[in-house]
């Protein structure tokens, strides 16, 4: 493949539908309108976990060679049972459920409020929804045509239509909610959680890497040097984006305080800015973004467990986390978010862990680096998840509140540096014993 800007430019808008879609338009206004005065603040801590570890996390699988490969890395036992749980997370579990629960709820919002048979055409719309990923998907080394050339700028348009209205109508920010008040910063690290793309990363760099061959490419370093481009380029379209959707969460907030989640915030600005015209633009911004997600979502999870059971087909795969996405996305945007806290909680730290060393060139020189990073980090997030849920006895869940940051929810971060060097310390002196 000739490397030309053009081809770059494609597989940068491809890579930034990948990563964009239900979480990334609601957790930035959201937090900006709870964040009040202090949003600049948490959105740094929010673009470190929703941009630099994605954008890390596309080199880190890119170089293992996939999600399985860089668990192995910890341990054959790990690798069997940590990738099928990012990818049930990442997959029909949560994140694609939320694609259609969300969207929906701008639909029903811009056209349906109200209306007494909402459950029905919420069931209508999932299965609208799932029916046109699905048949997109069907396709996953064709991303680049379909994300890349149409979706995309469409999806980019359809923002900034909605941030010039924002400056249209400016508003002072609003109150600094509690959580916001003390560690902003900290607080936005872990809302950066929530948009699940550090964990997509590992998801999507196999996917990435399929269409730069789609594209010609072949060379395995022009792959990981193509793929680093345009993940980088991403994660700055990433960051301009964001910086809009913050402004317009903190304009939110400040004129309409009290909304429950980001799609609320977002309509209220719409709604009061354009009118019932906007509800229609928020709709079909949600709608576009939402789409290429899910699609990106179902490619990479079908292609995983095709991979790993080869005698069922990719399209039997698509077909089955498309329907039960359609199950689970009628339980309601709230209850799922509220569901992915704990899960996120328990994966996140050893993702954001995962990539790191995956980035540092000699640490599979350390043979103990991440079997003892790997597990104890996993150990520690589940320790620290079941203390938050009170099931541990009371003298040991406050032990471990006295643990760096415990207040903070990075109570494992500790227990992670004690372990990163205890396998590096360990694997110095078995080479030299």
């Amino acid at each position: 493949m000739k490397r030309t800007a053009h081809h770059r430019l494609l597989m940068i808008l491809t890579v930034f539908s990948l990563f964009f879609g239900a979480g990334n338009l609601i957790f930035p206004p959201f937090l900006a309108a709870q964040a009040g005065q202090n949003t600049w603040p948490a959105m740094a801590g929010f673009c470190l976990t929703a941009i630099g570890f994605p954008v890390l996390g596309v080199m880190a699988v890119t170089r293992a060679g996939d999600l399985h490969q860089l668990a192995a890395r910890v341990h054959p036992a790990f690798a069997a049972v940590f990738p099928l749980l990012v990818y049930l997370a990442i997959g029909p579990g949560l994140a694609i459920p939320r694609t259609a629960s969300t969207s929906f709820e701008m639909v029903a919002q811009a056209g349906l409020e109200g209306s007494a048979r909402l459950p029905l055409w919420q069931l209508a719309y999932s299965l609208v929804f799932f029916a046109a990923a699905g048949l997109i998907a069907l396709k996953p080394d064709a991303l680049t045509q379909r994300l890349g050339k149409v979706l995309c700028p469409l999806l980019l348009a359809l923002i900034g239509a909605l941030f010039v209205g924002c400056l249209l109508a400016p508003h002072p920010y609003g109150a600094v909610a509690e959580s916001y008040q003390a560690h902003p910063v900290i607080q936005g690290f872990l809302d950066g959680y929530q948009t699940m793309d550090a964990i997509a990363a590992l998801v999507f760099g196999t996917v990435i890497a399929l269409n730069l061959r789609g594209l010609g490419l072949t060379e395995a370093h022009a792959i990981r040097t193509e793929a680093a481009l345009a993940g980088l380029g991403a994660g700055a379209l990433l960051g301009v984006v964001y910086l809009c959707l913050a402004h317009i969460g903190g304009v939110s907030g400040g004129a309409w305080p009290g909304a429950e989640n980001g799609a609320q915030v977002l309509s209220q600005l719409a709604g009061s800015v354009y009118g019932r015209g906007g509800m229609a633009l928020l709709a079909a911004i949600f709608v576009v973004a939402c789409l290429n997600t899910c699609v990106g979502l179902l490619s990479s999870c079908a292609s995983y467990f095709h991979q790993r059971l080869p005698k069922v087909p990719y399209p039997a795969w698509v077909a089955l986390f498309a329907l039960i996405s359609v199950g689970i996305s009628n339980v309601g945007l709230n209850q799922i978010l509220a569901l992915s806290v704990p899960v996120l909680n328990l994966l996140y730290p050893i993702v954001l862990v995962l990539i790191l060393l995956a980035c540092l060139p000699k640490a599979e020189a350390l043979p103990l680096l991440y079997p003892m990073a790997g597990w104890g980090t996993l150990a520690a997030s589940a320790v620290l998840l079941a203390a938050g849920a009170g099931v541990l006895p009371a003298a040991l869940t406050e032990a471990l509140r006295a643990l760096p940051l415990y207040a903070q929810g990075l109570g494992w971060l500790c227990p992670c540096l004690v372990f990163l060097a205890l396998g590096a310390g360990l694997s110095l002196l078995k080479q030299h014993s």
